[in-house]
């Protein structure tokens, strides 16, 4: 149990990029209204993420998509740039390529590892 939470508490500073790469890919989406390239920069950042720290990549998902349908969301509210029902809920489907990014990072880490142990 003490492993467990002193592996949380490392990972933790690892969550304020991701909180801010999803508030920049929701702003981004917002204005410039391209899915494909939401998609890369979710795809990209989870990647990132989950080479950075692979224990656990889906959380890196949960991390970074979170924000995005919320700043689309608050963008909606507050701004004169209003996203279209379909962009807000296409930003949903921007979690299948972060999955596949995270996942993707994890793997490429986890080669990276074997490839350094065996000198």
């Amino acid at each position: 149990m003490a492993a467990e939470s002193s592996n949380l508490f490392r990972d933790a500073p690892y969550y304020l990029p991701a909180t801010l790469a999803g508030i920049a890919i929701g702003v981004t989406d917002v204005t410039v209204n391209d899915l494909l390239f939401t998609a890369l920069l979710v795809l990209a950042s989870c990647m990132l993420l989950g080479l950075l720290r692979p224990r656990a990549p889906w959380r890196w998902v949960v991390a970074v998509v979170f924000f995005i349908p919320l700043t689309e969301w608050v963008a909606n509210l507050l701004t004169a740039i209003k996203p279209t029902r379909a962009q807000m809920y296409g930003s949903f489907l921007t979690a299948l390529p972060g999955i596949a990014g995270a996942y993707g990072g994890s793997q490429v880490r986890g080669v990276l590892d074997n490839l350094r142990q065996r000198k």
